[in-house]
C-alpha cells in the first residue's frame, strides 16, 4: 500500500518499477535527513497545536530512535515501500500508532524531497570543501618547500620562459581558491529552506516555517511556496556547477602530472605503488591514477549540462522529471570527493627531477631574461628583442642562467604570495560557517 493509494486500486508493476527507478538507491542516502525534517516538521505540529504537545514528544522520540538506527546501518526500505518518506512514516506508525499518521499534515512528499535533498547537498558541499581545503593546503606547502625547483613553462606547448614547481603548485592552490568561491555560492542557495511549502501551494494550516527553518539550521527560508518547489533542479544545478569548477582544476592539474610524468617531458616521478605497469612492457610506469582523475573530472564537468536539459524546458509546480536529478548528482560528489583525496595521495608523493633547466634543448627559454637584460642596460625593448631574436636566427644565443634569475614582482618566481592567498582562502572558508 502507497501512501498516497486509495482503497481497491493498485499500480501495475510495470508503472511501478518504471516510476520508481533507481530512487531506493539513493533514497537511503536521504535516510538521515529525512528523519531530521520530520522532527523539526513535527516540533512545529506541535507548537501550533496541529499536534498535542504529548504526541509531538511521542513522534519526536520515536523518530530519534529511527535516526540511530539509520547512523548504525540498520535501516533499509522494505522492498514493498516505495520510498524513503514512506518508509521512515510506516516506521514511525508501527512504533507509536495513530499519532504517526499525524505528521503528514502540512506537508507533501515533494515537500519532504525539497528539503532532503537540500539538507543533504549543505552537508555534502561542506565535506567537499574540506576535501578542496586540505588539497589546497597540501598545494601550498609543496610550493613553499620546492620555491626554488625551476622548470620549463609552455604556451602552445612550445617552450616558452622559466616556471618553477612552487609557480605551479601555488597556481593550482590558486584556481582552488576561485573554485570555492563558487562552490560558497552554492552553499548559500542550498542553505535555504523550502519545508512548508506542501505540494508548491502552502496550506491552510497554521504552519511556523520560520521555526522549522533555525530547527534545521537554514540561514533563511525559500519564502514564496511556488519558487520553493521551482528550486528543485535547479539547486542541484547550481551545486553542480560549483562541483564542476573543481572538477576543471583537477582535471588540468591530472593533464599536467601526465605530461610531466613522460619521458619527453621527466620532470616528475612517483613511487612504483602509485603507478602501474604493462601486461608486455616492463618499463612501464603509467600515470593511471591522473589518467582516470582527468576522466571522471570531465565527466563531472558534464553534469551542470545534463541538469540543465532535465529541467530546462519545465513549467512552475513538480514534475516527476525532477526524480532524475538525485541519479545524475549524488554519484557526481563521491566521485569528486574520491578524485580529491586521491590526488592528494599523489602529489603527497611527488618526486622531483633536479637540474631540469640545464637541458640544452631548454636554452631558448631564457630569451626573454636576456631581452630584459639589454633593456635595463638602456636599450629599448623592442631593440633588445630584434638583438636576441637575430642572436637565436643565427645560432649564437647563449644564456648563463646560474647566476640565478630575479623575479620579484607579485605572483612571479620569486615573490609567490602564497601567504595572501591563504589569506583569501580564509576568507572563502568562512562563508561556508
Amino acid at each position: 500500500m502507497k501512501l498516497w493509494q486509495k482503497e481497491n486500486t493498485s499500480v501495475s508493476e510495470l508503472i511501478e518499477k518504471f516510476t520508481v527507478g533507481r530512487d531506493k538507491e539513493f533514497d537511503t542516502l536521504l535516510a538521515k535527513y529525512d528523519v531530521q525534517g520530520s522532527i523539526a516538521h513535527v516540533t512545529m505540529l506541535g507548537e501550533v497545536g496541529l499536534m498535542t504537545k504529548e504526541e509531538s514528544i511521542k513522534a519526536i522520540e520515536a523518530l530519534k530512535g529511527i535516526a540511530k538506527e539509520i547512523a548504525e546501518g540498520k535501516f533499509s526500505i522494505g522492498e514493498d515501500v516505495e520510498d524513503v518518506h514512506s518508509q521512515v512514516e510506516f516506521l514511525l506508525t508501527e512504533r507509536i500508532g495513530e499519532t504517526g499518521k499525524k505528521i503528514h499534515s502540512g506537508r507533501s512528499r515533494n515537500d519532504q524531497v525539497a528539503v532532503d535533498i537540500k539538507l543533504y547537498l549543505k552537508a555534502e558541499v561542506v565535506n567537499i570543501k574540506d576535501e578542496v581545503k586540505q588539497l589546497f593546503d597540501l598545494l601550498i606547502e609543496q610550493s613553499e618547500k620546492l620555491k626554488d625547483k625551476l622548470l620549463p613553462g609552455y604556451t602552445h606547448l612550445q617552450i616558452a620562459m622559466p616556471s618553477s614547481f612552487g609557480l605551479w603548485f601555488g597556481a593550482y592552490a590558486e584556481s582552488l581558491l576561485d573554485d570555492l568561491e563558487v562552490l560558497a555560492a552554492a552553499y548559500h542557495v542550498a542553505n535555504k529552506n523550502p519545508l512548508g511549502s506542501g505540494a508548491g501551494y502552502g496550506s491552510s494550516f497554521p504552519l511556523n516555517r520560520t521555526l522549522t527553518t533555525q530547527l534545521l539550521n537554514f540561514s533563511t527560508l525559500n519564502y514564496n511556496s511556488v519558487y520553493a518547489q521551482m528550486s528543485r533542479g535547479k539547486t542541484e544545478k547550481i551545486v553542480s556547477i560549483g562541483l564542476s569548477s573543481i572538477a576543471a582544476t583537477l582535471s588540468k592539474l591530472s593533464m599536467d602530472c601526465c605530461l610531466y610524468l613522460n619521458q619527453n617531458f621527466g620532470f616528475i616521478s612517483f613511487p612504483s605503488e602509485l603507478t602501474t605497469g604493462s601486461s608486455i612492457m616492463p618499463h612501464k610506469k603509467n600515470p593511471d591514477v591522473f589518467e582516470l582523475i582527468r576522466a571522471k573530472c570531465n565527466r563531472i564537468q558534464s553534469i551542470p549540462n545534463e541538469l540543465t536539459l532535465l529541467v530546462n524546458n519545465l513549467p512552475s509546480g513538480y514534475h516527476r522529471d525532477l526524480q532524475l536529478t538525485k541519479e545524475i548528482l549524488f554519484p557526481a560528489i563521491e566521485e569528486l570527493k574520491a578524485c580529491l583525496q586521491l590526488a592528494r595521495l599523489m602529489l603527497s608523493n611527488i618526486e622531483i627531477k633536479d637540474n631540469i633547466l640545464a637541458d640544452e634543448k631548454y636554452k631558448y627559454l631564457f630569451s626573454v631574461e636576456a631581452v630584459n637584460e639589454l633593456v635595463n642596460k638602456g636599450i629599448p625593448f623592442r631593440e633588445a628583442y630584434q638583438q636576441v631574436g637575430n642572436q637565436i636566427e643565427k645560432g649564437e644565443f647563449n644564456f648563463d642562467f646560474s647566476k640565478g634569475l630575479h623575479h620579484t614582482h607579485e605572483g612571479s618566481i620569486g615573490n609567490l604570495q602564497n601567504e595572501e592567498i591563504q589569506k583569501l582562502m580564509e576568507v572563502v572558508v568562512q562563508k561556508f560557517n
